[in-house]
């Protein structure tokens, strides 16, 4: 009985953690009508300035940060300051964060990380 128990409470978790996870086409959609694109390169690995961050393959949990901190701004606790993202991110509901998160973390990316 304890192994159904726990078996319920791991698939409930489970479904929680899918749902705020965000949607992947949703967040498709979002970015191709934010035109994110255009300076992240249309693979979002290859943007079109190299000071431009890689976007595709990064956690999701980076992206929503970057996003609300670009929506705080650099005078906002934890802010970004950029004139461009803070603009494109001030726009964004916190589900539209949430789902492009999720679409550029389910991309292929380009980053390489050394142990």
């Amino acid at each position: 009985m304890k192994k159904v128990k726990l078996l319920a409470l791991l698939l409930s978790l489970c479904s929680v953690s899918a749902f705020a996870a965000g949607n992947i086409e949703a967040g498709k959609a979002a970015t191709e009508k934010n035109n994110c694109a255009s300076c992240h390169g249309k693979d979002y690995n290859s943007p079109i300035d190299p000071a431009y961050p890689k976007l595709a393959g990064q956690h999701v949990d980076y992206l929503a940060q970057a996003l609300k901190a670009y929506q705080r701004g650099a005078d906002g606790p934890n802010g970004r300051g950029n004139a461009i993202m803070g603009g494109q991110a001030k726009a964004l509901s916190n589900s539209d964060i949430q789902n492009i998160a999720a679409y550029l973390h389910s991309l292929p990316g380009s980053l390489v990380l050394k142990k």
